[in-house]
């Protein structure tokens, strides 16, 4: 059986949360990754209930509020908005909590972030899957923004997430950040770049991304997480574009799961 592909809310902005649940279940997706932002509904447990119920569409994994823009989102304490992250995807029937390596700045979290993961996951059947990302730049420069490190193979995390909008800006090679992660990989942001400094989020094959070779070596590996379409369709000129976008990545995704393996990826994945 192919891993399920879902689609995130992040890929419908600037529409609603509430108008993800019914574009991901007109377009035949199997399911929904929410992403906690400032959209009042995505905040609201008991409001994603009702549109899951709504629509018939499950809520399969929560994004917890880690970006710059949701800072103050679910308060300011980042173990707090993990706790409520979690608890959210226990009332909604999700199995993955996506979360971010801290901001250089978020010293005491950082410090025990690894740690603390590992204690939160012990505790629930809930998967913290800890997402890939990338240094910034500045000018000519780079720094390390997030700490322990970007790089999720740094650190023992027990699940992952592989971002492929992030290996583009990082410069990495997806195919080998996925065999190296192996079983630790639980969870994939399907996307694309052309190695540009910003984060992207193309349509799978509009950049250079290793997205099919990747999608076919998880199809032949048993791979039992998530695929989530996370694109950005913030330019689309209209709601038929954006659809396009989000039909176009959703065929990429099934067509590319049933295919056959290639650039010898048959050991990616769980």
């Amino acid at each position: 059986m192919s891993p399920l592909v879902t689609l995130s809310t992040a890929s419908t902005y600037p529409e609603s949360t509430a108008a993800s649940f019914e574009i991901a279940a007109r377009l035949g997706y199997d399911g929904l990754e929410v992403m906690v932002l400032t959209d009042a509904v995505s905040q609201d447990p008991e409001a994603l209930l009702r549109l899951r119920d709504h629509y018939g569409i499950p809520i399969t994994s929560i994004h917890a509020p880690c970006l710059l823009i949701s800072q103050r989102v679910w308060g300011s304490e980042p173990w707090a908005k993990l706790q409520r992250a979690q608890a959210a995807a226990e009332l909604l029937g999700a199995s993955t909590v996506v979360v971010h390596p801290p901001f250089r700045w978020q010293r005491d979290y950082a410090r025990d972030f690894v740690a603390g993961i590992e204690s939160m996951a012990s505790e629930t059947d809930v998967r913290f899957a800890v997402e890939n990302m990338f240094p910034w730049k500045a000018v000519s420069r780079e720094f390390a923004a997030y700490v322990p490190s970007w790089d999720v193979r740094d650190d023992d995390y027990l699940h992952t997430t592989l971002d492929l909008s992030h290996t583009s800006v990082s410069g990495s090679d997806a195919l080998e950040m996925a065999r190296d992660l192996g079983d630790r990989l639980a969870h994939v942001h399907l996307a694309d770049g052309s190695g540009s400094s910003r984060d992207e989020h193309l349509v799978p094959g509009r950049g250079n991304q290793p997205c099919a070779e990747l999608l076919q070596g998880l199809g032949q590996s048993g791979f039992d997480g998530q695929v989530v379409v996370e694109i950005s369709t913030r330019k689309a000129v209209d709601r038929v574009e954006r659809e396009n976008d989000l039909r176009e990545a959703l065929d990429f995704a099934r067509r590319n799961l049933g295919g056959h393996v290639g650039h010898d990826v048959s050991e990616v994945g769980r």
